[in-house]
Protein backbone atom coordinates (compact mmCIF):
# COMPACT_ATOMS: atom_id res chain seq x y z
CA UNK A 1 0.00 0.00 0.00
CA UNK A 2 2.06 3.41 -0.72
CA UNK A 3 2.38 5.48 2.09
CA UNK A 4 0.84 8.61 2.04
CA UNK A 5 2.04 11.96 2.87
CA UNK A 6 0.85 15.41 4.32
CA UNK A 7 3.08 17.05 1.57
CA UNK A 8 1.78 20.01 -0.38
CA UNK A 9 2.07 17.92 -3.19
CA UNK A 10 0.03 14.87 -1.89
CA UNK A 11 2.63 12.79 -3.06
CA UNK A 12 3.51 9.07 -2.34
CA UNK A 13 5.81 6.60 -2.09
CA UNK A 14 6.15 3.31 -3.18
CA UNK A 15 5.03 0.82 -0.40
CA UNK A 16 7.62 -1.16 1.98
CA UNK A 17 10.58 1.34 -0.02
CA UNK A 18 13.08 2.29 2.92
CA UNK A 19 13.11 6.23 1.52
CA UNK A 20 14.84 8.59 2.71
CA UNK A 21 13.65 7.50 5.95
CA UNK A 22 14.13 10.59 7.89
CA UNK A 23 12.53 13.21 4.63
CA UNK A 24 9.53 10.70 4.68
CA UNK A 25 9.11 11.14 8.50
CA UNK A 26 9.11 14.56 8.20
CA UNK A 27 6.26 14.31 5.15
CA UNK A 28 4.16 11.56 7.25
CA UNK A 29 4.77 13.42 10.49
CA UNK A 30 1.45 15.17 11.02
CA UNK A 31 -0.24 11.53 9.54
CA UNK A 32 1.40 9.65 11.99
CA UNK A 33 0.73 11.36 14.82
CA UNK A 34 -3.35 11.18 14.09
CA UNK A 35 -2.94 14.88 13.39
CA UNK A 36 -0.52 17.58 14.13
CA UNK A 37 -1.10 18.85 18.33
CA UNK A 38 -1.45 22.25 18.64
CA UNK A 39 1.28 24.69 19.25
CA UNK A 40 1.79 26.43 22.44
CA UNK A 41 0.92 30.03 23.27
CA UNK A 42 3.81 32.16 22.52
CA UNK A 43 5.53 33.48 25.23
CA UNK A 44 4.21 37.69 25.84
CA UNK A 45 6.98 40.41 25.09
CA UNK A 46 10.45 39.57 23.49
CA UNK A 47 11.60 36.20 23.72
CA UNK A 48 14.92 35.43 26.16
CA UNK A 49 17.93 34.87 25.16
CA UNK A 50 21.21 34.31 27.67
CA UNK A 51 24.11 36.03 27.55
CA UNK A 52 27.01 34.24 26.20
CA UNK A 53 29.38 31.84 27.96
CA UNK A 54 32.50 34.03 29.41
CA UNK A 55 36.09 32.08 29.22
CA UNK A 56 35.56 30.76 32.45
CA UNK A 57 32.89 29.04 32.18
CA UNK A 58 33.11 27.54 28.47
CA UNK A 59 36.49 26.28 30.47
CA UNK A 60 34.76 24.29 32.97
CA UNK A 61 32.77 22.52 30.33
CA UNK A 62 35.69 21.27 28.57
CA UNK A 63 36.26 17.95 30.33
CA UNK A 64 32.69 17.11 29.54
CA UNK A 65 33.43 17.83 25.96
CA UNK A 66 36.56 16.15 25.91
CA UNK A 67 34.84 12.80 27.65
CA UNK A 68 32.00 12.96 25.01
CA UNK A 69 33.20 13.85 22.16
CA UNK A 70 35.87 10.65 22.24
CA UNK A 71 33.22 8.01 23.59
CA UNK A 72 31.34 9.48 20.33
CA UNK A 73 34.19 9.08 18.08
CA UNK A 74 35.34 5.71 19.24
CA UNK A 75 31.45 4.60 17.78
CA UNK A 76 33.02 5.10 14.68
CA UNK A 77 36.64 3.89 14.88
CA UNK A 78 35.18 0.57 16.81
CA UNK A 79 32.07 -0.18 15.04
CA UNK A 80 33.27 0.25 11.48
CA UNK A 81 34.15 -2.86 9.17
CA UNK A 82 38.24 -1.80 9.05
CA UNK A 83 38.31 -3.92 5.51
CA UNK A 84 36.07 -1.39 3.61
CA UNK A 85 35.14 1.46 5.77
CA UNK A 86 31.36 0.79 6.40
CA UNK A 87 29.63 1.82 9.45
CA UNK A 88 26.38 0.14 11.27
CA UNK A 89 23.50 1.91 10.88
CA UNK A 90 23.00 0.98 14.42
CA UNK A 91 24.75 -0.52 17.30
CA UNK A 92 24.85 -2.75 18.92
CA UNK A 93 22.00 -4.15 17.75
CA UNK A 94 22.43 -5.66 14.23
CA UNK A 95 22.02 -3.88 10.95
CA UNK A 96 23.66 -2.87 8.24
CA UNK A 97 25.56 -0.29 7.22
CA UNK A 98 24.46 3.21 6.46
CA UNK A 99 26.40 5.51 3.61
CA UNK A 100 25.39 8.64 5.69
CA UNK A 101 26.65 7.06 8.50
CA UNK A 102 30.13 6.73 6.50
CA UNK A 103 30.49 10.26 5.68
CA UNK A 104 30.17 11.24 9.15
CA UNK A 105 32.80 8.56 10.27
CA UNK A 106 34.95 10.21 7.61
CA UNK A 107 34.78 13.49 9.03
CA UNK A 108 35.41 12.14 12.40
CA UNK A 109 38.53 10.72 11.58
CA UNK A 110 40.80 13.50 11.26
CA UNK A 111 39.36 15.27 14.08
CA UNK A 112 40.22 12.21 15.97
CA UNK A 113 44.08 12.84 14.45
CA UNK A 114 44.06 16.37 15.87
CA UNK A 115 43.00 15.34 19.58
CA UNK A 116 45.60 12.12 19.40
CA UNK A 117 42.63 9.67 19.93
CA UNK A 118 44.35 7.98 16.89
CA UNK A 119 47.26 8.39 14.77
CA UNK A 120 47.66 10.09 11.47
CA UNK A 121 48.83 6.56 9.87
CA UNK A 122 45.86 5.40 11.33
CA UNK A 123 43.36 7.67 9.94
CA UNK A 124 44.72 7.49 6.66
CA UNK A 125 44.68 3.64 6.06
CA UNK A 126 40.81 3.65 7.45
CA UNK A 127 39.82 6.38 4.66
CA UNK A 128 41.78 4.51 1.98
CA UNK A 129 40.34 1.43 2.27
CA UNK A 130 36.70 3.29 2.63
CA UNK A 131 37.44 5.17 -0.68
CA UNK A 132 39.01 2.07 -2.35
CA UNK A 133 35.78 -0.03 -1.47
CA UNK A 134 33.16 2.99 -3.17
CA UNK A 135 35.84 3.45 -5.36
CA UNK A 136 35.67 -0.09 -6.95
CA UNK A 137 31.99 -1.30 -5.57
CA UNK A 138 29.65 -2.67 -8.48
CA UNK A 139 27.60 -0.30 -9.91
CA UNK A 140 24.58 -1.01 -12.17
CA UNK A 141 20.92 -0.84 -13.03
CA UNK A 142 19.96 -4.41 -11.30
CA UNK A 143 18.25 -4.69 -7.82
CA UNK A 144 20.72 -6.76 -6.46
CA UNK A 145 24.61 -7.27 -6.20
CA UNK A 146 25.43 -4.52 -6.62
CA UNK A 147 26.19 -0.79 -4.32
CA UNK A 148 24.99 2.14 -6.29
CA UNK A 149 24.27 3.50 -9.71
CA UNK A 150 25.32 6.46 -11.54
CA UNK A 151 27.74 7.28 -9.01
CA UNK A 152 25.01 7.62 -6.34
CA UNK A 153 25.18 4.48 -3.44
CA UNK A 154 22.11 2.96 -1.66
CA UNK A 155 21.21 3.94 1.32
CA UNK A 156 22.02 0.52 3.16
CA UNK A 157 24.64 -1.99 2.45
CA UNK A 158 25.66 -4.90 3.71
CA UNK A 159 28.13 -4.57 6.25
CA UNK A 160 30.14 -6.91 4.92
CA UNK A 161 30.12 -7.46 0.89
CA UNK A 162 28.80 -3.71 0.75
CA UNK A 163 25.98 -4.46 -1.97
CA UNK A 164 22.30 -2.97 -1.27
CA UNK A 165 20.20 -3.89 1.72
CA UNK A 166 16.88 -4.25 2.57
CA UNK A 167 15.44 -3.20 -1.05
CA UNK A 168 16.48 0.44 0.22
CA UNK A 169 16.63 3.63 -2.39
CA UNK A 170 19.22 4.89 -4.50
CA UNK A 171 19.47 7.64 -1.74
CA UNK A 172 20.45 11.22 -2.99
CA UNK A 173 21.00 12.93 0.27
CA UNK A 174 22.64 10.00 1.74
CA UNK A 175 25.30 9.80 -1.33
CA UNK A 176 25.57 13.70 -0.39
CA UNK A 177 26.65 13.25 3.33
CA UNK A 178 28.83 10.38 2.09
CA UNK A 179 30.24 12.78 -0.36
CA UNK A 180 30.74 15.31 1.86
CA UNK A 181 32.64 13.70 4.54
CA UNK A 182 34.97 12.03 1.94
CA UNK A 183 35.49 15.79 0.36
CA UNK A 184 36.20 16.98 3.69
CA UNK A 185 39.19 14.34 4.14
CA UNK A 186 39.97 15.15 0.67
CA UNK A 187 41.30 18.68 2.10
CA UNK A 188 42.12 17.59 5.36
CA UNK A 189 45.06 14.80 3.99
CA UNK A 190 46.65 17.40 2.09
CA UNK A 191 50.30 15.77 2.63
CA UNK A 192 52.66 14.80 -0.24
CA UNK A 193 52.90 11.30 -0.04
CA UNK A 194 51.80 8.82 -2.00
CA UNK A 195 49.02 7.72 0.42
CA UNK A 196 47.68 10.69 0.94
CA UNK A 197 47.67 12.13 -3.02
CA UNK A 198 45.84 8.92 -3.21
CA UNK A 199 42.92 9.72 -1.16
CA UNK A 200 42.95 13.32 -2.88
CA UNK A 201 42.60 11.44 -6.21
CA UNK A 202 39.65 8.82 -5.10
CA UNK A 203 37.60 11.74 -3.97
CA UNK A 204 38.08 13.59 -7.26
CA UNK A 205 37.19 10.65 -9.45
CA UNK A 206 33.70 9.43 -6.59
CA UNK A 207 32.53 12.70 -6.33
CA UNK A 208 32.99 13.55 -10.44
CA UNK A 209 31.72 10.20 -11.75
CA UNK A 210 27.78 11.56 -9.61
CA UNK A 211 25.24 12.45 -12.34
CA UNK A 212 23.37 14.73 -10.06
CA UNK A 213 21.72 15.81 -13.56
CA UNK A 214 20.49 11.77 -14.36
CA UNK A 215 19.07 12.35 -10.69
CA UNK A 216 16.62 15.17 -11.87
CA UNK A 217 13.49 13.64 -13.38
CA UNK A 218 11.78 17.24 -12.66
CA UNK A 219 14.70 19.57 -13.14
CA UNK A 220 15.76 21.64 -12.04
CA UNK A 221 14.49 19.61 -8.70
CA UNK A 222 16.53 17.10 -7.68
CA UNK A 223 14.36 13.47 -6.70
CA UNK A 224 15.10 12.57 -3.05
CA UNK A 225 15.87 8.74 -4.83
CA UNK A 226 15.64 5.92 -7.42
CA UNK A 227 14.76 2.26 -7.25
CA UNK A 228 15.39 -0.36 -9.96
CA UNK A 229 12.21 -1.81 -9.00
CA UNK A 230 10.24 1.56 -9.29
CA UNK A 231 12.35 3.99 -10.72
CA UNK A 232 12.51 7.57 -9.71
CA UNK A 233 10.61 8.08 -6.14
CA UNK A 234 8.01 10.71 -6.97
CA UNK A 235 9.17 13.69 -4.22
CA UNK A 236 11.67 16.18 -5.12
CA UNK A 237 14.28 18.04 -2.25
CA UNK A 238 12.39 21.32 -2.26
CA UNK A 239 11.85 23.38 1.08
CA UNK A 240 14.04 24.39 3.71
CA UNK A 241 15.30 20.97 5.42
CA UNK A 242 18.76 18.73 5.50
CA UNK A 243 18.53 18.47 1.87
CA UNK A 244 20.92 22.15 1.35
CA UNK A 245 24.28 19.94 1.34
CA UNK A 246 22.49 18.09 -1.82
CA UNK A 247 22.14 21.27 -3.94
CA UNK A 248 25.60 22.75 -2.62
CA UNK A 249 27.36 19.55 -3.86
CA UNK A 250 25.28 19.28 -7.23
CA UNK A 251 25.64 22.89 -8.16
CA UNK A 252 29.43 22.82 -6.92
CA UNK A 253 30.13 19.23 -8.87
CA UNK A 254 33.13 19.18 -11.53
CA UNK A 255 31.19 17.00 -13.70
CA UNK A 256 27.22 16.64 -14.47
CA UNK A 257 26.75 19.77 -12.20
CA UNK A 258 22.84 20.78 -12.35
CA UNK A 259 21.69 24.26 -13.38
CA UNK A 260 22.10 27.82 -11.28
CA UNK A 261 18.08 27.23 -11.64
CA UNK A 262 18.28 24.57 -8.94
CA UNK A 263 18.77 26.88 -5.91
CA UNK A 264 16.08 29.19 -6.28
CA UNK A 265 13.79 26.25 -7.59
CA UNK A 266 14.71 24.80 -4.08
CA UNK A 267 13.86 27.83 -1.99
CA UNK A 268 10.33 28.67 -4.07
CA UNK A 269 8.38 27.38 -1.20
CA UNK A 270 10.27 28.72 1.53
CA UNK A 271 7.69 31.56 2.79
CA UNK A 272 5.35 28.68 3.68
CA UNK A 273 7.80 28.25 7.16
CA UNK A 274 8.68 31.58 7.68
CA UNK A 275 7.61 33.24 10.53
CA UNK A 276 7.43 33.69 14.23
CA UNK A 277 7.14 30.21 16.11
CA UNK A 278 7.45 30.85 20.59
CA UNK A 279 8.87 34.41 19.69
CA UNK A 280 12.15 33.32 17.56
CA UNK A 281 10.98 34.38 13.60
CA UNK A 282 13.08 32.30 11.51
CA UNK A 283 12.68 29.36 8.61
CA UNK A 284 11.20 26.60 10.21
CA UNK A 285 12.38 22.76 10.07
CA UNK A 286 10.32 20.86 12.58
CA UNK A 287 13.14 18.25 13.78
CA UNK A 288 16.47 19.72 14.86
CA UNK A 289 18.53 17.78 12.26
CA UNK A 290 17.25 19.63 9.05
CA UNK A 291 18.82 22.86 11.10
CA UNK A 292 22.65 20.87 11.57
CA UNK A 293 23.56 18.52 9.03
CA UNK A 294 24.40 21.05 6.17
CA UNK A 295 25.82 22.99 8.76
CA UNK A 296 28.16 20.25 9.94
CA UNK A 297 30.50 20.76 6.55
CA UNK A 298 29.25 24.43 5.93
CA UNK A 299 30.19 27.60 7.89
CA UNK A 300 27.20 29.69 6.96
CA UNK A 301 28.26 32.66 9.72
CA UNK A 302 28.61 35.56 7.69
CA UNK A 303 27.06 34.19 3.92
CA UNK A 304 23.86 34.29 2.87
CA UNK A 305 21.94 33.31 -0.03
CA UNK A 306 19.19 35.80 -2.04
CA UNK A 307 16.45 34.71 0.70
CA UNK A 308 18.25 35.07 3.99
CA UNK A 309 19.54 38.21 2.49
CA UNK A 310 16.38 39.82 2.11
CA UNK A 311 15.06 38.16 5.51
CA UNK A 312 18.71 40.08 7.51
CA UNK A 313 19.83 36.69 8.51
CA UNK A 314 22.21 34.22 7.88
CA UNK A 315 20.97 30.24 7.93
CA UNK A 316 23.23 29.79 11.21
CA UNK A 317 21.48 32.50 12.85
CA UNK A 318 18.36 30.61 11.79
CA UNK A 319 19.49 27.20 13.54
CA UNK A 320 20.36 29.61 16.18
CA UNK A 321 16.58 30.77 16.61
CA UNK A 322 15.33 27.22 15.68
CA UNK A 323 17.34 25.90 18.65
CA UNK A 324 16.28 28.60 20.98
CA UNK A 325 12.39 27.62 19.49
CA UNK A 326 12.78 24.30 20.47
CA UNK A 327 14.19 25.07 24.16
CA UNK A 328 10.62 27.33 24.37
CA UNK A 329 8.79 24.46 23.71
CA UNK A 330 10.00 22.30 25.95
CA UNK A 331 9.76 24.91 28.67
CA UNK A 332 6.12 25.20 27.60
CA UNK A 333 5.64 21.69 27.21
CA UNK A 334 1.79 21.68 26.06
CA UNK A 335 1.67 18.02 26.43
CA UNK A 336 2.37 17.38 29.68
CA UNK A 337 5.31 15.14 29.22
CA UNK A 338 7.66 14.04 31.63
CA UNK A 339 10.98 15.41 32.10
CA UNK A 340 10.48 18.39 29.74
CA UNK A 341 11.72 21.68 30.78
CA UNK A 342 14.93 24.64 29.93
CA UNK A 343 17.36 22.12 30.82
CA UNK A 344 16.24 18.68 29.07
CA UNK A 345 14.92 18.98 25.93
CA UNK A 346 15.98 18.51 22.14
CA UNK A 347 13.05 16.52 19.33
CA UNK A 348 14.82 15.32 15.92
CA UNK A 349 14.61 12.03 14.02
CA UNK A 350 14.80 8.99 16.77
CA UNK A 351 14.14 5.99 18.24
CA UNK A 352 11.03 5.78 20.11
CA UNK A 353 9.46 2.85 22.23
CA UNK A 354 5.99 2.01 20.65
CA UNK A 355 4.10 2.40 17.80
CA UNK A 356 0.84 2.70 18.44
CA UNK A 357 -1.69 4.14 21.25
CA UNK A 358 -1.34 4.07 24.93
CA UNK A 359 -2.71 5.90 27.88
CA UNK A 360 -1.16 9.00 29.52
CA UNK A 361 -2.45 10.78 32.08
CA UNK A 362 -5.96 9.53 31.15
CA UNK A 363 -6.14 9.95 27.97
CA UNK A 364 -4.94 8.01 24.60
CA UNK A 365 -1.87 9.24 23.36
CA UNK A 366 0.06 8.37 20.04
CA UNK A 367 3.49 6.83 20.45
CA UNK A 368 6.02 5.95 17.81
CA UNK A 369 9.31 4.04 17.49
CA UNK A 370 11.55 5.54 14.82
CA UNK A 371 9.83 8.70 13.92
CA UNK A 372 10.90 12.82 13.14
CA UNK A 373 9.68 14.36 16.20
CA UNK A 374 10.12 18.24 16.22
CA UNK A 375 8.19 21.72 16.36
CA UNK A 376 8.18 24.46 14.10
CA UNK A 377 5.69 27.15 12.69
CA UNK A 378 4.09 24.21 10.27
CA UNK A 379 4.40 21.09 12.08
CA UNK A 380 4.50 19.89 15.57
CA UNK A 381 5.54 15.63 16.28
CA UNK A 382 6.09 14.63 20.06
CA UNK A 383 5.31 11.72 22.20
CA UNK A 384 7.87 12.65 24.71
CA UNK A 385 10.65 11.13 23.24
CA UNK A 386 14.04 13.10 24.20
CA UNK A 387 16.80 12.59 21.64
CA UNK A 388 20.67 14.05 23.35
CA UNK A 389 21.94 14.58 19.72
CA UNK A 390 19.04 17.17 18.49
CA UNK A 391 20.39 19.37 21.36
CA UNK A 392 24.29 19.06 21.56
CA UNK A 393 24.45 18.88 17.74
CA UNK A 394 22.86 22.32 17.90
CA UNK A 395 26.30 23.57 20.22
CA UNK A 396 27.78 25.81 17.89
CA UNK A 397 24.59 27.40 17.15
CA UNK A 398 23.64 28.49 21.22
CA UNK A 399 26.40 27.36 23.26
CA UNK A 400 24.72 29.45 26.28
CA UNK A 401 21.96 27.09 25.84
CA UNK A 402 22.72 23.85 25.65
CA UNK A 403 25.90 23.28 27.59
CA UNK A 404 24.11 23.71 30.78
CA UNK A 405 21.14 21.58 29.23
CA UNK A 406 23.98 18.99 28.25
CA UNK A 407 25.30 18.85 31.80
CA UNK A 408 21.87 18.83 33.64
CA UNK A 409 20.79 15.98 31.26
CA UNK A 410 24.05 14.05 32.14
CA UNK A 411 23.20 14.94 35.51
CA UNK A 412 19.91 13.65 35.94
CA UNK A 413 19.72 10.51 33.77
CA UNK A 414 23.72 9.83 33.02
CA UNK A 415 23.17 6.57 34.70
CA UNK A 416 21.04 5.15 32.33
CA UNK A 417 21.57 7.37 29.22
CA UNK A 418 25.23 7.43 28.95
CA UNK A 419 27.50 4.73 28.35
CA UNK A 420 30.39 3.21 25.99
CA UNK A 421 29.73 5.47 23.01
CA UNK A 422 28.22 8.38 25.11
CA UNK A 423 24.76 9.55 24.85
CA UNK A 424 22.33 6.73 23.91
CA UNK A 425 19.92 7.88 20.68
CA UNK A 426 16.90 8.48 23.04
CA UNK A 427 14.74 8.07 25.73
CA UNK A 428 11.13 8.70 27.00
CA UNK A 429 10.16 8.96 30.96
CA UNK A 430 6.58 9.49 29.74
CA UNK A 431 6.47 5.79 28.46
CA UNK A 432 5.87 3.24 31.35
CA UNK A 433 3.83 1.02 29.70
CA UNK A 434 5.42 -2.98 29.39
CA UNK A 435 4.83 -3.72 25.87
CA UNK A 436 7.71 -5.73 23.07
CA UNK A 437 10.14 -2.98 22.15
CA UNK A 438 11.84 -2.95 18.89
CA UNK A 439 14.44 -1.54 20.52
CA UNK A 440 15.41 -0.53 23.81
CA UNK A 441 13.76 -1.28 27.60
CA UNK A 442 11.48 -0.08 30.69
CA UNK A 443 13.78 0.90 33.00
CA UNK A 444 11.45 1.02 36.44
CA UNK A 445 10.93 4.14 37.75
CA UNK A 446 12.41 6.29 35.05
CA UNK A 447 10.76 5.09 31.67
CA UNK A 448 11.86 3.61 28.17
CA UNK A 449 15.42 4.33 27.19
CA UNK A 450 16.96 3.22 24.27
CA UNK A 451 19.73 0.64 23.76
CA UNK A 452 21.48 1.72 20.54
CA UNK A 453 23.42 4.30 19.14
CA UNK A 454 22.36 5.59 15.59
CA UNK A 455 25.51 6.42 13.12
CA UNK A 456 23.62 9.56 12.01
CA UNK A 457 22.78 10.66 15.26
CA UNK A 458 26.27 10.42 16.59
CA UNK A 459 28.20 12.07 13.75
CA UNK A 460 26.62 15.32 13.74
CA UNK A 461 27.82 15.21 17.87
CA UNK A 462 31.62 14.50 16.80
CA UNK A 463 31.75 17.29 14.13
CA UNK A 464 29.74 20.15 15.81
CA UNK A 465 31.36 19.54 19.11
CA UNK A 466 34.63 20.25 17.11
CA UNK A 467 33.06 23.24 15.18
CA UNK A 468 32.24 24.75 18.28
CA UNK A 469 35.37 24.42 20.24
CA UNK A 470 38.33 25.36 16.94
CA UNK A 471 36.03 25.39 13.92
CA UNK A 472 37.76 22.45 12.22
CA UNK A 473 35.43 21.30 9.30
CA UNK A 474 34.46 24.57 8.63
CA UNK A 475 37.65 26.00 8.37
CA UNK A 476 38.94 22.72 6.26
CA UNK A 477 35.61 22.97 4.04
CA UNK A 478 36.31 26.83 4.03
CA UNK A 479 38.74 26.14 1.12
CA UNK A 480 37.09 23.62 -0.75
CA UNK A 481 36.52 24.65 -4.04
CA UNK A 482 33.98 22.20 -4.82
CA UNK A 483 31.77 23.60 -2.27
CA UNK A 484 32.66 27.20 -2.81
CA UNK A 485 31.58 26.82 -5.94
CA UNK A 486 28.19 25.57 -4.74
CA UNK A 487 28.07 28.29 -2.75
CA UNK A 488 28.79 30.72 -4.91
CA UNK A 489 26.46 29.20 -7.65
CA UNK A 490 23.33 29.26 -5.46
CA UNK A 491 23.99 33.20 -4.90
CA UNK A 492 25.68 32.96 -1.52
CA UNK A 493 27.50 36.36 -0.90
CA UNK A 494 29.30 38.23 2.03
CA UNK A 495 31.87 37.46 4.87
CA UNK A 496 34.70 34.53 4.53
CA UNK A 497 33.20 34.12 0.36
CA UNK A 498 34.30 37.32 -0.42
CA UNK A 499 37.79 36.32 0.24
CA UNK A 500 38.01 32.87 -0.45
Amino acid sequence: MPVALTDSENATAPGGLLVGRRRLLVLAGALACGGTPSAPPAPAGPPPVQPPLDEAQRRAFEPLLDELQQRTFDFFWQTANPANGLVPDRYPSASPASIAAVGFALTAYPIGVEHGWIARAQARDRVLATLRFFSEAPQGPQSEGVTGYKGFFYHFLDMERGLRARRCELSTVDTALLLAGMLFCHDWFDGPDDDEARIRQLVEAIYARTDWTWAQPRPPLIALGWTPEDGFIRLDWRGYDEGMIVYLLALGAPVHAVDASAWPAWCATYNRSWGPYLGYEHLGFAPLFGHQYSHVWTDFRGIADPYMHARGIDYFENSRRATYSQQAYAIANPGSWKGYDGRVWGLTACDGPFDGFRDYRDSMRRFRGYAARGTALTRTVDDGTIAPTAMVSSLPFAPEIVLPSLQEMLQRHGERIYSRFGLLDAFNPSFEHQVKFAYGRLAPGFGWVDNDYLGIDQGPIVAMISNYRDGLVWNVMRNNAYLVRGLRRAGFSGGWLEAS
